[in-house]
């Protein structure tokens, strides 16, 4: 099989070279492709091991349209990023023929902590992004695939960390105003603290993002930008901050804070309330320095839950209303981080630690009157955690058989102690207890990896992971269910880089990754609600990807990476959370496999297009498992495009549109339920209005599209003098077309 992609990719190469080739051509290239800094382009320069593998910048992100913090995410080529129910809660994300749910498979982190939530009250893997300042973003590193030995749980089908800037060239105050309620302020500011007096040692270079440096000819670690030989990057997508105006020899300290409210087309109106802080201190630069971060959010929110399509369809009930209008929750979070790193001859070390204080109380009710006709359906899941969590590692710059070798270990360390509870209630007074439980998980990560130039042509990247988990469950409710589980797992991973030839490059990539289930479905042995006996699942499960791909910049003007890839899962992992056990169990397992193909065009100097096409076909590996006919997997989206058009240098004006295409996707195992696809746009429009004045337009769903943001296969009842209905299809609609305008003052 990869004897085949890679015949496949040399045709298209082939092609794509033939097609520059009747053109003037330049000097023949080095033997590594030239550092290409491109606003939100892809990475396409020779620091990725991987075609699925790249950079986007901050700068470009905060120039487009976003409906919510996270739909930043939705610039990673292929990832959807939709919503279920309130703004406040998690987003749910598809990748790669993934559901990933509310994260599982796929892993976060800000500024190095890690942000999905094993054994989670509403989702294991649960990744809450909603505390994410976008103005502050510096660039955001994505991977796709178990390829990375840097990467451990959740982060089999992709990963992406997100980094924000360390000062900013001028304080900002937005004030933003739009349709359905919404108004949001923020103010940002930063400033040098120079009565600290100068740091010790030699100035470093101004301006370099901080960050465990990679050595010249290695590749870098997630969220780290390579340097050359003077320590200046090369080949990352720049942070948007003048980096001449960074004096890294003394402390910078940089806030910001956040306040948003919205209503949404929703009956009841949402109610959405956040507010959300960032400070933050720092020195030097990406050789040597250190920073100390504090991150602050609390929210909370009504929301209409998914509802029965029939209703909807029939008149009997408004396209954005509730069937259960007292669905909602809050939640919040503190997190403290530090770290620190220093480049040598040498090699480089970088520590970081960590500690968060999260909490989440969440109503929902998706079936009803199904299973409690008198009281009707709603349950309320809390979580109330402390994370504790650090990683270290070293690099070593050293000769392997006489060629230029970098040699670099890590560790990883997480420990969550959480309070779980999940409960029966109706308008979120709780009448009965399901379940209440204290988990401790402990998640240890070692890894080791080598990186070797062993041609001019020829790059290799072959690591290995172990992880090792341990859980403990105190069933408060139940205490014949408590008790103690562990596991390890070890994942090789190994990467080839081919090339540069006519200033394209060719990747082979292969590994195993996994994803942990939650706490309470490995150790549960029986049913809390029903005194039966269940079946454990278990601690880690395995998955196995493969990948070859290539970039060109051959033709003038055109960024192309292209990725046929394939993944495999032991099991699916399946959240029960309405009002049973609680917690995950296993699916049969699955394959997967798909071609991704992302452009990006600058030919004309005022105007610069991406254009991002993913295709994928996911199926479970046993026909008729699961106790369901066919082997299709619910919820796999098949077909992700994504256009974005950027203008810029047209005097006091910018604009840029985005319209993305999902296409439709089974429901049911059988395929003889399928969603409809949808096609949105969204557009931007700037304009200078004078120094330090700009005033945004962002029109959303320009079009003001009928789509569904998801849909679902479920069993339900919408009142107690109606019959239960099987195998339903409920659905969240997509949010009408929005103007929101924002007033910026910058100085």
């Amino acid at each position: 099989m990869v004897a085949f992609y890679l015949a496949l990719l040399s045709l298209l190469w082939c092609g794509s070279a033939t097609i520059a080739w009747a053109q003037d051509l330049p000097e023949p290239v080095a033997a590594e492709l030239p550092p290409i800094t491109v606003q939100g382009a892809p990475d396409l320069s020779s620091n990725t091991d991987a075609a699925s593998q790249g950079t986007l910048n901050g700068e470009r992100l905060n120039s487009l349209p976003i409906q919510r913090p996270a739909a930043l995410l939705e610039n990673v080529p292929g990832l959807v990023v939709t919503q279920h129910s309130g703004e406040g809660k998690a987003n749910q994300y598809f990748l790669r023929g993934y559901n990933l749910d509310h994260g599982t498979d796929f892993a976060t982190s800000v500024e190095g902590v890690p942000v999905n939530m094993p054994s989670n009250a509403h989702g294991q893997g649960y990744s809450d992004l909603n505390f994410l300042i976008p103005e502050l973003v510096s660039r955001i590193d994505y991977r796709k695939g178990p390829y990375a030995a840097q990467n451990g749980d959740f982060s089999s089908a992709g990963s992406a960390d997100i980094y924000y800037r360390n000062t900013l060239d001028k304080n900002l105050m937005d004030f933003t105003m739009g349709g359905f309620g919404y108004r949001r302020l923020f103010v940002a500011g930063s400033t040098s603290l120079a009565q600290w007096g100068p740091a010790s040692g030699a100035p470093q270079p101004p301006g370099s993002r901080r960050g465990t440096p990679a050595q010249p000819g290695t590749t870098g670690q997630p969220g780290m930008e390579q340097l050359s030989a003077t320590g200046q990057t090369a080949g990352r997508g720049q942070s948007s901050q003048p980096s001449a105006l960074v004096d890294s020899t003394t402390p910078t300290l940089l806030g910001a804070l956040e306040m948003t409210h919205n209503n949404g087309p929703w009956s009841p109106g949402e109610g959405y309330e956040k507010v959300n802080g960032v400070l933050r201190l720092n020195q030097g630069d990406m050789a040597n320095g250190w920073s100390l971060d504090g991150f602050y959010d609390s929210a909370f929110w009504n929301s209409v839950d998914q509802v029965p399509l029939s209703l909807i369809q029939s008149g009997q009930l408004g396209r954005y209303s509730a069937l259960d209008p007292t669905d909602g929750g809050n939640t919040g979070r503190a997190i403290l981080t530090g770290e620190w790193h220093q480049l040598d001859a040498d090699g480089y070390h970088r520590v970081q630690l960590w500690s968060e204080h999260y909490r989440l109380q969440l109503w929902s009710n998706f079936t009803f009157y199904e299973l409690r006709p008198a009281t009707g359906d709603q349950f309320e899941q809390t979580d109330n955690r402390w994370i504790y969590g650090g990683k270290a590692l070293r690099g070593w710059n050293h000769s392997l058989l006489g060629f230029d070798s970098t040699t670099e270990v890590g560790f990883t360390s997480r420990n969550d102690q959480a309070a779980l509870g999940l409960f029966n209630t109706q308008a979120r007074v709780a009448f009965a207890q399901v379940r209440q439980d204290q988990v401790d998980e402990t998640m240890l990560g070692t890894y080791a990896q080598n990186t070797t130039n062993w041609l001019d042509w020829l790059k290799t990247n072959a690591g290995l992971r172990e992880d090792h988990v341990m859980m403990h469950l105190n069933a408060l409710q139940a205490p014949n269910t408590s008790g103690s589980a562990a596991a390890s797992i070890f994942s090789p991973k190994f990467s080839m880089i081919l090339g540069p030839w006519q200033k394209t490059e060719f990747y082979v990539d292969a590994g195993r990754g996994f994803h942990s289930n939650d706490a309470r479905g490995v150790i549960d042995r029986v049913d809390p609600t029903t005194g039966q006996s269940v079946s454990p699942v278990a601690p880690l499960v395995g998955t196995q990807g493969e990948e070859v791909g290539l970039r060109s910049t051959t033709i003038p003007g055109l960024e192309t990476a292209l990725a046929l890839w394939k993944l495999h899962s032991n099991s699916e992992i399946i959240y029960n959370a309405d009002s049973t056990i609680g917690s995950t169990s296993p699916n049969g397992a699955s394959d997967r496999s798909g071609v991704e193909w992302n452009n990006h065009v600058s030919a004309l100097s005022w105007l610069v297009m991406d254009l991002n096409l993913a295709w994928t076909r996911a199926h479970y590996v046993n026909m008729n498992d699961n106790g369901q006919l066919g082997n299709l997997i619910p919820n796999a989206v098949s077909k992700v495009a994504l256009l974005e058009l950027s203008t810029h240098d047209l005097g006091p004006w910018e604009g840029s549109v985005e319209t993305r295409y999902i296409g439709s996707y089974p429901l049911s195992q059988d395929g003889s339920l399928v969603a409809p696809s949808a096609l949105v746009t969204n557009l931007r429009i700037q304009r200078h209005l004078g120094p330090g004045l700009d005033a945004f337009a962002d029109v959303l769903n320009v079009f003001n599209r009928d789509y569904y943001d998801i849909a679902y296969e479920q069993d339900y009842r919408i009142s107690t003098a109606s019959p239960v209905v099987p195998n339903g299809v409920t659905v969240h609609p997509g949010e009408p077309r929005q103007v929101r305008v924002t007033l910026q003052y910058s100085y």
